[in-house]
């Protein structure tokens, strides 16, 4: 009996306006491949030989976006090795916000937009995100309700 191979990682970043209680959401379309063009996802891409997860997120932020963020937490996958986006490929996704630059669409995407809370599900999401986009959305309604309660 083979096992499996390990998957391949992918870091992504959750882009939000506050750390602490977010409101709005960053979603990058996709321009290639052909099969995911239109669709939206979030930004990031594979971790190269010899760097963390957080080095190439960090990376793949400037040379995708052109933006430098801060990283808040990872968001935990219901998997031990990630969010499973494909038969090969798991993902690792941490919050960010924007610490230097201006969100752009440089590589892999030709468009950005902000999604204000309750919208965050209005783009076609690549179907991979979408449970992460619906954990997100639900995390957020209990920091929303947590800072209230203050």
């Amino acid at each position: 009996m083979s096992e499996r191979p390990a998957p391949v990682v992918v870091v992504a970043a959750a882009l939000v306006d506050d750390l602490v209680v977010p409101r709005r959401l960053l979603a990058a379309r996709r321009r290639r491949p052909l099969t995911l063009a239109g669709r939206w996802e979030f930004p990031g891409g594979k971790v190269d030989a010899g760097e963390t997860p957080e080095e190439a997120l960090h990376r793949e932020l400037v040379e995708e976006l052109g933006v430098r963020v801060e990283l808040g937490e990872e968001i935990v996958a219901p998997e031990p090795d990630g969010w499973r986006i494909t038969t090969r490929h798991v993902m690792r996704l941490w919050t960010a916000v924007v610490v230097d630059g201006s969100p752009e669409p440089l590589v892999e995407h030709d468009a950005v937009r902000w999604l204000d809370q309750g919208a965050w599900l209005d783009v076609p999401w690549l179907d991979a995100d979408v449970p992460i986009v619906h954990a997100l959305a639900a995390r957020a309604a209990v920091l929303r309700t947590d800072d209230r309660s203050r």
